[in-house]
């Protein structure tokens, strides 16, 4: 867990400019391990104790570990190697791991339909009374309703919203930083959950791709320069 701090830019040994998001990723603190399935518990954000119910005040007194505002389960191979107490950090993560952040979208409020939407809309002409209007819902007789997922305007905004395999180009243990390559989810100062990604695997950043030679069938090269054709 984390919060989003801003973007910037970086060079990479290239030169060439990497457009990256700084990522605060934690401190979290390890409140518990469950099994069948493993998983981690972890807590995030310290918090006044006077900001909690008595049931979550008296949990963290059991567990000896200050309060902390946000609880979440991850999933874990082993939790041998975690311990009750135990801080995690930035360096859990190296250049060239990928992740998945999840956060809340930026809300912007109701928005008709052409902005929510991509509405082409209606004619321009003068005559027309219909520029960026809804225009008909759905039929009277049959179905007699509004289908369930219709496209209208509508309040814009604040989703839940999952970016996956984002690249991590740098991480600063320090500050608990990570430079996370492109953008996610959300405002400045934003919430952010942050797992290694499901679909890729880490690769180092001095890895490059292999150029693959196009295969050229030499029968149909011969009939192009016997026509003249390109």
């Amino acid at each position: 867990m984390g919060k989003k701090v801003g973007m910037t830019q970086i060079f990479d040994n290239e030169g060439n400019i990497i457009p990256v998001t700084i990522v605060e990723a934690g401190p979290c603190t390890v409140l518990g391990l469950k099994e069948n399935p493993t998983k981690v518990v972890l807590g995030y954000e310290p918090v006044k104790e006077n900001r909690l119910n008595k049931p979550t005040g008296g949990f963290f007194k059991k567990i000896g570990v200050s309060p902390l505002k946000r609880i979440r389960e991850f999933a874990s191979s082993d939790n041998k190697e975690y311990k009750i107490g135990q801080e995690i950090r930035a360096d859990f993560f190296k250049p060239g791991d990928f992740v998945d952040v999840m956060g809340t979208s930026i809300g912007k409020g109701f928005q008709g339909g052409m902005v929510r939407w991509h509405w082409s809309g209606g004619p321009a002409a003068h005559g027309s009374m219909h520029h960026r209007r809804i225009g008909s819902n759905s039929s009277s007789s049959d179905p007699s309703r509004t289908f369930k997922g219709h496209h209208m305007p509508g309040h814009m905004g604040m989703d839940t919203v999952t970016i996956q395999g984002l690249r991590v180009m740098r991480v600063e243990p320090e500050y608990n930083l990570i430079l996370v390559k492109g953008s996610v989810p959300g405002s400045k100062d934003g919430f952010l959950v942050i797992n290694k990604s499901r679909k890729k695997l880490s690769r180092s950043l001095e890895e490059k791709k292999e150029i693959v030679a196009i295969k050229r069938n030499p029968m149909k090269q011969s009939k192009v320069k016997a026509t003249g054709k390109k």
